[in-house]
């Protein structure tokens, strides 16, 4: 079974759907929803906490939450306890080491003397991995 008879097995509302397949000699063109509202990726906006000159360090599942129940594009970064600037003398961090299990970057667990906001887009990738 190939790809586009997989996809044209599901029905659900979280994945695209696809309504009909058309080959020509030298193309495949499958009908699928439209999609207006871009990525995730975009829309989750990390690089606003960044351009502040801030680092979560604690990004899981459990700190994004839903404005509204009904429209899961609508999602809220929250629990800003752990974080910290991004250029703040290490000698001066209280936690060098934090985070949660599973979610920190190799360099907070190392707890290496300088690490960046990148430790953020390390946990947003295992988030994107579970999903």
């Amino acid at each position: 079974m190939n790809e586009i008879e997989l996809m044209g097995k599901l029905n659900h509302k979280n994945v695209l759907k696809l309504y009909e397949v058309y080959e020509s000699e030298n193309s495949i063109y499958l009908v699928v929803d439209i999609l207006n509202g871009g990525e995730l990726l975009n829309n989750l906006r990390l690089n606003h906490i960044h351009e502040k000159g801030i680092m979560h360090r604690d990004l899981k599942p459990e700190n994004i939450m839903l404005r509204d129940e009904n429209n899961i594009s609508d999602i809220v970064i929250v629990d800003f306890g752990l974080s910290s600037f991004i250029k703040m003398d290490p000698n001066n961090v209280l936690f060098k080491k934090c985070g949660t299990p599973g979610f920190i970057a190799p360099e907070i667990f190392q707890c290496e003397m300088f690490y960046s906001e990148k430790c953020d887009v390390f946990s947003a990738g295992v988030i994107f991995y579970i999903l």
